[in-house]
């Protein structure tokens, strides 16, 4: 992947098993916990390509969230911030080699950015 491509999609759900049951067969999509993940099954299309994570709903998760994949999220939030954009969830790691943040755009969309190893 390359920055500015959607890397990821949540989707946020109340009952993960239920939720499963219902893309896999609706879309066909694969599903399943990946270790050191519990709790988060990931997702991916028939494609190979396309995929995300089913997570829980929550205050301020209430709709599925894209992911860019960026160079660099401090360059990346700083320009977002210039541009009008807020910070939701400041930079996490994900991994040793991975990160992410949300920030919100002016039309208060939540993105998600995404820097690292695919």
């Amino acid at each position: 992947m390359a920055h500015g491509d959607i890397t990821h999609i949540d989707i946020p759900v109340s009952d993960l098993a239920k939720a499963s049951e219902f893309y896999s067969g609706l879309f066909g999509w694969t599903i399943a916990e990946v270790p050191g993940y519990e709790g988060y099954p990931m997702w991916q299309a028939p494609n190979k390509i396309s995929g995300g994570g089913l997570a829980p709903r929550s205050d301020g998760f209430e709709q599925p969230r894209s992911y860019v994949e960026v160079d660099s999220i401090d360059e990346t939030v700083a320009a977002a911030e210039k541009a009008g954009a807020t910070v939701a969830m400041a930079k996490a790691p994900i991994s040793e080699t991975s990160w992410w943040a949300v920030i919100v755009d002016p039309d208060g969309n939540h993105i998600g950015l995404y820097e690292g190893t695919t």
